[in-house]
């Protein structure tokens, strides 16, 4: 039995996000989300509007068409909301996001007097709430709404000039009707937002207002924002903050993990913030940007990586109900998935192209592999759930049909094996379009498809035409081009001639685990290749150190793996997202991932509890992290060694686990006929669904198991929101 002995307030209170003086740019901004609306809050430096705390709004449905050229609709600006003080905002100013209760609280010095915010984005209702207090001096403050054109240039401009998005002519028009603000902005093709807002204040010096978006501009839209409004200002405020709390702290506690690095603890669960402010079950995908859209070449969805990687640290972390919405989007795009291959395919087919809309709108030419990829995560959320309808109707179809695209291809070469023609290696040489034939990425695929898909026939007892198919390719399918200095190549005789940002020649290794480094030759062969990659240097990328850092930590190298993910955090923004020639959020995403394989991994039919520890981490604590075969594992670390571990099964399946435990070490066990070990390290526990067991050193006492969160470094609380570089450096601060 664990004991539960976190105070969550306080906890995560000590990874608050703070400023110390007011953000100016997006990489300092305060964001806030419900999975569809978004706020970006920071302030300006020039003298013309040193006055204005910016709400940037975002909301992940609206797109539009372009009115020339192809290309799939991309994302849109829609505008902001903005404070408008009546002095100038200098200092002192200081913000907090309140990441327990979501919610963002600024304390302001202007010119003239004083004011104090609070604003949250409704986590039930789509709804903006902000409320403002200002004294006596302040009382011409404005919150104004501007559509994007409206929006001054040296606010539109203030993180740079837009050289790449598609911004669409659009017309405004602004109304009130019954104490309600609408604002419509219409392009050309039909389409287009409305924002609607109202004003509910108590008095000159309390005010408050609630603003939504629709994507539409039709009259059902207008009388949905109006109802939306409506139904939230029928609510007092203690009514709207409680209902908004409640989500947030039934959220929170389905995982916890302490970590004796502050930093990394605070980023972590800024992370896990980020996440449900990103999507929800009944959410868009997860694209490129979230809620959060700033001036961007990539106002859409990225299938290459980046979506892939945005959801990896749901399934660990259990919060499964955010990768619902991924489940859901491909769910319902089946049609269109199976349109983008050649007709002549898509009797049997599917596939997915680069990039494109929530339609899944995206023709494959020569980067094959991304659907499969995609399935891969599928296939994480079934194991981590063993959800079997999901399996049935989703999962099983969809991966068939994807590995049916890649039997289309295939070649029969003069040595007998199967091979592939020629296909893009993700994120190398693109700017010369470099094919490479026996592409690592996409072999790695197709044979986790073929292994899959027999595993899924065995589990759903089918006896499908196909098997003997994926069974000869997996005979038959050319090994993974390899190369003695280099380790794993792109493709057959693809050496890497310069930098190379992307892991898709690990992918065997990190995230399918087709090569597990179990073996001696397995593992100098996986780092040989990890090393040679970093070691050229030249294009890495945030994405790049979270990788490499998965890959250290899937053959058990705890320092190199850490030592990554200390350097990803250099390229991160103060606010923890992340930004190349636009915003994109998988980098800090996956960085949460990284941390949950260093403390817990399942692949292979086996859980793996502390498997990559850095050596510093002499204690460390995690409680229902999510392994495959749907169990919920807890553990804790004390002075260099685990103590116990607790197990329980949501589904029944069959467990094999193994920790840092010498593999002869007796171990006790709280069902000890549950238990057994042959003498490899690896412990089968046998637990029927809703049973759970306890397992530690024989040569100790049965533990108490308590969870609790580690001590703080108090000087790296609240390390991210404002640069704080110093904090790094133990200066002393209160």
């Amino acid at each position: 039995m664990i004991t539960d002995n976190i105070d969550w307030s306080s906890f995560l209170g000590r990874h608050d996000m703070t400023w110390v003086v007011k953000p100016v740019t997006w990489d300092e901004g305060a964001f806030l989300g419900n999975g569809q609306l978004g706020a970006m809050v920071y302030a300006e430096e020039h003298r013309a509007k040193r006055n204005v705390l910016r709400f940037v709004l975002g909301h992940t449905d609206v797109t539009a068409s372009r009115t020339s050229g192809s290309g799939f609709p991309p994302r849109v600006p829609i505008g902001e909301l903005d404070l408008e003080l009546a002095g100038q905002l200098y200092q002192p100013t200081t913000m907090r996001l309140d990441l327990w209760n979501a919610e963002l609280r600024a304390d302001m010095t202007t010119t003239v007097g004083q004011a104090s915010l609070r604003a949250f984005v409704h986590s039930t209702r789509p709804v903006l709430c902000v409320e403002l207090m200002v004294t006596e001096e302040e009382t011409d403050a404005a919150l104004r709404w501007y559509a994007n054109p409206e929006v001054d240039p040296v606010l539109k401009n203030a993180d740079g000039f837009n050289l790449n998005q598609y911004i669409p002519e659009t017309a405004v028009e602004k109304w009130e009707a019954e104490g309600v603000c609408f604002g419509v902005q219409r392009y050309p093709n039909g389409e287009g937002c409305v924002t609607a807002w109202k004003d509910v204040s108590e008095s000159p010096l309390r005010r408050r207002l609630l603003l939504t978006v629709r994507n539409g501009t039709g009259e059902a839209e207008l009388q949905q924002a109006r109802e939306d409004l409506t139904a939230a200002a029928s609510l007092s405020w203690p009514e709207l903050v409680q209902a908004h709390r409640a989500w947030w702290h039934a959220y929170y506690p389905q995982s916890f993990v302490s970590l004796p690095d502050t930093r990394l603890e605070g980023f972590y669960w800024i992370q896990m913030y980020k996440l449900a402010s990103a999507t929800r079950a009944n959410g868009n995908i997860i694209d490129n940007q979230g809620p959060w859209l700033a001036p961007t070449p990539w106002a859409g969805v990225w299938f290459n990586m980046n979506v892939q990687m945005s959801y990896s640290p749901v399934y660990t972390s259990g919060r499964l109900s955010i990768g619902e919405s991924l489940v859901r989007g491909f769910r319902e795009q089946m049609p269109n998935l199976i349109g983008n291959v050649p007709e002549a395919y898509r009797h049997n087919s599917a596939g997915l192209g680069r990039s494109s809309s929530y339609d899944l709108r995206a023709k494959v030419s020569d980067e094959t592999g991304n659907l499969t990829w995609v399935c891969h995560n599928l296939w994480r959320h079934y194991r981590h759930t063993m959800d079997e309808e999901m399996l049935r109707e989703l999962l099983y179809p969809l991966l068939r049909r994807s590995v049916n695209f890649y039997l289309h291809i295939l070649e029969e070469g003069e040595d007998g094996k199967l091979h592939l023609p020629p296909s893009v290696s993700p994120e190398y040489g693109s700017f010369k379009q470099l094919t490479v034939p026996d592409c690592h990425y996409d072999l790695a695929l197709l044979a986790w498809g073929c292994r899959t898909l027999l595993l899924l026939c065995d589990r759903l007892e089918a006896e499908d035409e196909l098997r003997p198919k994926w069974q000869d390719v997996l005979d038959r399918l050319t090994p993974l081009p390899t190369d003695p200095e280099e380790g794993f190549l792109l493709g057959r005789g693809q050496r890497l001639e310069f930098g190379h940002r992307h892991f898709s020649h690990l992918q065997a290794v990190f995230p399918l685990h087709l090569v597990s480094g179990e073996t001696d030759e397995e593992r100098a062969l996986i780092l040989r290749t990890l090393r040679h990659w970093i070691g050229r240097e030249g294009d890495l990328r945030g994405f790049s150190f979270t990788s490499a850092a998965s890959v250290a930590a899937a053959i058990g190298l705890g320092d190199e793996a850490l030592q990554y993910i200390r350097t990803m955090l250099h390229l991160f923004k103060p606010n923890t997202m992340y930004k190349e020639a636009g915003p994109v959020i998988e980098s800090p995403l996956a960085g949460a991932e990284s941390i949950h394989d260093l403390l817990l991994q399942s692949w292979g039919e086996g859980i793996r509890v502390f498997p990559a520890v850095p050596s510093e981490w002499k204690d460390a604590v995690f409680h229902d992290l999510r392994a495959e075969g749907g169990f919920a594992v807890s553990a804790r670390r004390e002075r260099g060694r685990t103590v116990w571990i607790r197990v329980r099964s949501l589904a029944g399946e069959p467990c094999h686990l193994r920790t840092d435990w010498a593999p002869d070490a007796p171990v006790a066990c709280s069902k000890p006929d549950a238990c057994r070990k042959d003498g490899s390290g690896w412990i089968t526990i046998e637990l029927q669904r809703g049973e759970e067991a306890v397992l530690y050193p024989e040569d100790a006492s049965p533990p108490e198991c308590v969870v609790q969160p580690l001590p703080a470094e108090p000087h790296l609380c609240g390390y991210f929101g404002g640069h704080k570089p110093w904090k790094l450096y133990g200066l002393p601060n209160r």
